[in-house]
């Protein structure tokens, strides 16, 4: 037992320190501060009066007790180390000021001396806690400059804070106050003044400017919700167990058990952390987003080195700023004609179709370019004359494919794509912070875009350069044979009837056809003089199929027009479709079915196809690399540019060249070309 005198010593004695702190403050220290020790004063000098015997007014404890944290609050955020926001102000001290008017409202009801025991411990419970969480956001958030003393203020405050935090816990789970502890008290807080008062001098000495960030706010926030939901559940756990008769502590731990699964499943819960989100979003900060740790992750994304393609990290970095679990990027063709689906992220789930491509003069493409308004789907479909009633592609409008946003790519010289991404999670509602965020980063990527296809031409570049000297190479070999040659012409003249002569005339012809006939292997690709003139398309695709014959499987044609006639150059035309043939042949094999040649009109455009029941090709290969120079499949028996080349010619010739392809169902080519003039039903 301690001595009776105890508390009335220690209470009194932290009477003298918190008067001994206000005036040992320094000059300058603001009102709120020397009102929070006067408080205190106040209160400790209170409680070693009613220690001493002498009766107070009922209430006036807990009044005392709220006036004491409802002062200290003031004081930290008069020191502007804490830039809360104001509704949070608001909220603490409303919290204060509502405990000091319900302690002198509880004297007023019956049985008042429990009620106000279980307020005293519920209250300072409370009220210390929301202390702590003050000051950890100060500790976590001190700038450097300031941190020695942000210490010294948080082992002082935060000792009485924590020391009271015990004390009103077992005062509110036991319905009785701990007389040891409360006995201390006064001695504690006496012995922790000094390091208050020195934290304080220091803070007003270097002036600490404290940044808190969301992330802090957020987890801060939800560690507080959880403390404030455990009070409640205890407080109704003791009071179902005090009313419950015979069953009332079985009730009381059927009631606990199901408050902790509603717990976990809360804190479990997505939807929640998103809702909380939202609501510190809004009820905290001025803006929706900390933008410093939106552009720091962005570029932590873009930058990472993973199995991701450089533009599936793109799209992730910008995906990731809304929550958004897919989307697909559109970039510019090589011929600027369009825009083509080039590389989609999903975050979980199956992978995503590729939808038709996007011409660029299309109204949905120059909306893009010279609006540059980001596009809300679901907003358009109520309101669309808010984009100016703009005609969209069909599929983009269907609500089974799930996309929510069009953002453009706008870079140096103009639109370089265009990004879709799926709906967010709820709840999401598009305002103008998103917007401009997605087109700020959005031109971000665009650069990047741009920069990549730079990179990829001046490689390319490089590798024309390496074929060149490569054929410089080839080149200075077939010099050499046909010098050999050139000098067996010139004397066989002198030795035609000389038996070792031929024999050995034999032999270098021998060794130079081989030696040539590698070389022509090899080299997958010859400049030829350019003679463009009418072509019979009928014609070549016989001529070609004669000569594809020469390999197996063999070549058929298909019936199909027999006057239908390009402009080309029908040599290097039908090198185009001997590669193609050459190509189905090899991936059939010898014993396979016949490749077919078949030729259709479409209009104005003669249609060639090529087909043949091989194993076919991924999807991702046709777009990503077939058409890709020196990217082959061949290994050392190819240079990789076949394709490359016969696309080429086919786009100068205004044409172009798709496939169609499945794994295990074959391959079609199909190539497209413009009828001459004066077969052209439109001319």
């Amino acid at each position: 037992m301690q001595p009776m005198n105890l508390p009335v010593i220690s209470h009194g004695i932290a009477a003298l320190a918190f008067c001994g702190a206000f005036l040992g403050l320094p000059r300058g220290t603001p009102r709120a501060v020397r009102a929070a020790f006067l408080a205190s004063a106040l209160w400790a000098t209170a409680l070693a009066v009613s220690f001493a015997g002498v009766s107070l007014p009922r209430g006036l404890n807990l009044s005392l007790v709220a006036l004491r944290y409802g002062a200290w609050f003031l004081a930290l955020f008069s020191l502007q180390v804490l830039p809360v926001a104001v509704a949070l102000r608001r909220t603490l001290i409303a919290g204060a000021g509502g405990l000091f008017l319900l302690a002198w409202v509880l004297p007023l009801l019956p049985d008042p001396d429990t009620l106000l025991t279980r307020w005293l411990g519920l209250g300072g419970l409370v009220l210390s806690f929301g202390g702590l969480v003050l000051l950890e956001q100060i500790l976590r958030n001190a700038s450097p400059a300031s941190a020695r003393a942000v210490k010294l203020l948080t082992i002082g405050l935060g000792s009485q804070f924590a020391f009271d935090l015990f004390l009103y816990s077992q005062t509110a789970l036991l319905t009785s106050v701990d007389d040891q502890a409360r006995a201390v008290r006064g001695l504690v807080d006496a012995l922790l003044q000094p390091l208050v008062v020195l934290g304080l001098r220091r803070l007003q000495t270097e002036q600490p400017g404290v940044f808190i960030s969301r992330q802090v706010v957020f987890y801060t926030t939800a560690f507080l919700a959880v403390g404030v939901y455990l009070v409640v559940m205890a407080l109704g756990g003791y009071y179902v167990r005090d009313y419950g008769g015979t069953w009332g502590e079985s009730l009381r731990l059927l009631f606990m058990a199901g408050a902790g699964v509603v717990l976990a499943t809360l804190l479990l819960s997505n939807a929640t952390w998103r809702r909380l989100r939202v609501f510190i979003a809004k009820h905290f900060y001025r803006n929706k987003y900390d933008y410093r740790v939106e552009w720091l992750r962005f570029i932590r994304t873009v930058s990472e080195q993973d199995d991701q393609s450089d533009t599936a990290r793109n799209i992730h970095a910008i995906a990731q700023i809304l929550g958004s679990p897919a989307g697909m990027l559109f970039e510019r063709t090589d011929t600027g004609s369009g825009f083509r689906a080039t590389s989609r992220w999903v975050e979980s789930g199956a992978a995503l179709d590729y939808p038709p491509d996007v011409n660029a003069d299309s109204e949905f493409a120059r909306f893009l370019a010279e609006r540059e308004w980001v596009i809300d789907l679901t907003e358009f479909r109520v309101w669309p004359d808010r984009y100016q009633n703009v005609m969209l592609p069909e599929w983009l409008l269907k609500r089974d494919i799930g996309w929510r946003l069009v953002v453009p790519l706008l870079g140096p010289t103009g639109l370089e794509g265009f990004l879709l991404l799926s709906s967010p999670p709820e709840p999401f509602q598009m305002t103008f912070e998103d917007r401009d965020l997605l087109k700020t980063v959005g031109r971000h990527v665009a650069t990047l875009l741009a920069q990549q296809a730079a990179d990829r031409k001046l490689t390319e570049s490089r590798q024309f350069d390496a074929f060149n000297r490569f054929a410089a190479f080839v080149m200075h070999d077939l010099k050499n044979s046909v010098a050999q040659l050139q000098l067996l012409v010139n004397n066989a003249a002198r030795h035609r009837h000389n038996p070792e002569f031929v024999d050995d005339a034999i032999d270098t012809i021998a060794n130079t056809a081989q030696r040539m006939t590698g070389l022509i292997e090899q080299l997958q690709a010859r400049e030829a003089r350019s003679d463009v003139r009418p072509v019979n398309l009928a014609r070549l695709l016989g001529e070609a199929a004669d000569r594809g014959c020469a390999r197996q499987p063999e070549v058929c044609v298909a019936p199909g027009p027999e006057e239908a006639s390009i402009e080309a150059d029908a040599e290097r035309l039908g090198a185009v479709l001997d590669h193609v043939i050459r190509n189905a042949q090899e991936a059939v094999g010898p014993r396979g079915p016949a490749i077919t040649l078949s030729l259709a009109l479409e209009g104005a455009q003669a249609r060639i196809a090529i087909t043949d029941e091989g194993p076919g090709m991924d999807p991702d290969f046709v777009r990503d690399r077939l058409f890709r120079p020196f990217d082959s499949t061949k290994g050392s028996k190819g240079m990789g540019i076949g394709a490359y080349q016969a696309r080429d010619y086919v786009q100068r010739l205004g044409g172009g060249i798709t496939v169609e392809t499945r794994p295990g169902q074959g391959t079609t080519f199909l190539i497209r070309l413009p009828l001459c003039q004066k077969q052209n039903p439109e001319s």
